[in-house]
């Protein structure tokens, strides 16, 4: 049989890290063993980067984008980039943003009458705010990025709640599914070494509960509301730790804020881990996953914490909560700080109802990459033939 030829369209790609080239990545390794991936995307901004990887990478010139650390891809002045793009001979194009390198494999795709995806990874309007604080710049913005998800075969949302965004809100006219992502933790099955070798490395007590966020440091996640609920916790007289995995633009500012909230004691920043058996320990030592954060559409990270059988607590109505189910799966709390703090404090007290919904976390909602991505290619083979008739 045939290799597949599929091709993955991205305007940001490593050495720039964040979820959605994390996705990309384990997409594209992945399938490379059963079929023939090429990723397109951007230069960033260190050029000397080298593209040593299992499947095939074709960059395209970029600028960099002002105040920001991505740069933005320009394929259409790129004749060497075209002509590899023209010379693909793709049977499948997956695009994983709307923007310039994302168009270019749309119009390949339309051009060469074969499918293209669409996933749906990111609330681009609120980045969109974010970034020009005009409503009107934000609504056309979006009609831009929309106009080309709208010309794609379908559409896939990291979840439900993304999927159901993009529908009633957005106007994607396009079809519409779920695909969720997974990651390549296992569980780290000996969990009193996990406990020992966390408490060893950050001093931590046999009888403190740990809490965990993992991301990068910055104030759009929300990380300074967990700092501020903290505050109440530690009033009530649990003992606890509280690591903050990760760094970013905000670190500073959050590590000043916690020493004027009297935690230093409370809280430890880890700084930036990239061992994954250390990380599955962490997150097996944590009692509680927080993750408060509006912004994310779904992190890997609260797949990763429920591969270590360790629950979250989100923001009621947060899209990154669409996969939990309240009190069987994962936690619910009102967005304020002291409706977080005291959902802390009750999860905390009763642990019973910790290891039960930790179990089911586990069991619903970890999903491993090599599954999700058998799921992925199975469904790329039925959109083939569907649209072969």
């Amino acid at each position: 049989m045939k290799k597949l030829k599929i091709g993955f369209f991205i305007d940001t790609f490593f050495p720039m890290i964040d979820g959605v080239i994390m996705v990309v990545d384990n997409y594209a390794k992945r399938l490379s063993k059963i079929a023939d991936v090429t990723v397109f995307c951007p230069y960033q901004k260190d050029k000397a980067f080298e593209d040593n990887f299992s499947y095939k990478v074709v960059r395209c010139k970029s600028v960099r984008m002002p105040g920001s650390d991505y740069c933005c891809g320009i394929p259409k002045m790129d004749s060497k980039f075209k002509k590899a793009v023209k010379n693909a001979n793709l049977d499948l194009v997956h695009i994983h943003s709307p923007f310039g390198v994302g168009k270019i494999g749309v119009n390949y795709a339309k051009k060469h009458n074969i499918p293209c995806i669409a996933t749906l990874h990111s609330q681009y309007k609120q980045d969109f705010y974010k970034a020009t604080h005009l409503k009107g710049l934000t609504n056309i913005l979006l009609n831009i990025a929309m106009s080309t998800f709208n010309k794609c075969d379908i559409c896939w949302g990291v979840n439900s709640e993304i999927a159901s965004l993009y529908k009633n809100e957005y106007r994607l006219k396009a079809p519409a599914s779920v695909q969720n992502n997974g990651t390549e933790l296992t569980l780290f099955e000996n969990k009193s070494e996990a406990e020992e070798f966390v408490n060893a490395k950050f001093n931590i007590l046999p009888d403190e509960h740990v809490l965990l966020f993992v991301g990068r440091i910055i104030e759009l996640k929300n990380v300074f509301f967990i700092a501020d609920s903290l505050e109440k916790v530690k009033k009530s007289g649990i003992k606890f730790k509280m690591l903050y995995v990760g760094s970013g633009p905000d670190e500073h500012r959050l590590k000043e804020h916690v020493e004027k909230l009297g935690l230093t004691d409370n809280v430890i920043f880890c700084g930036k881990i990239t061992d994954r058996e250390e990380m599955c320990k962490i997150y097996r030592r944590a009692d509680i996953f927080l993750f408060p954060s509006l912004y994310d559409a779904s992190s890997l990270v609260q797949i990763e914490a429920a591969s270590q059988k360790t629950v979250s607590l989100f923001i009621k109505g947060a899209k990154t909560a669409g996969t939990i189910t309240e009190n069987v799966n994962g936690f619910l709390s009102e967005n304020s700080v002291d409706s977080f703090a005291d959902k802390i404090i009750e999860i905390l007290s009763d642990e019973n109802l910790l290891n039960t919904i930790s179990e089911n976390a586990y069991r619903d909602l970890y999903l491993s990459w090599d599954k999700a991505v058998e799921n992925a290619y199975n469904d790329y083979l039925k959109i083939i033939e569907e649209k072969k008739v």
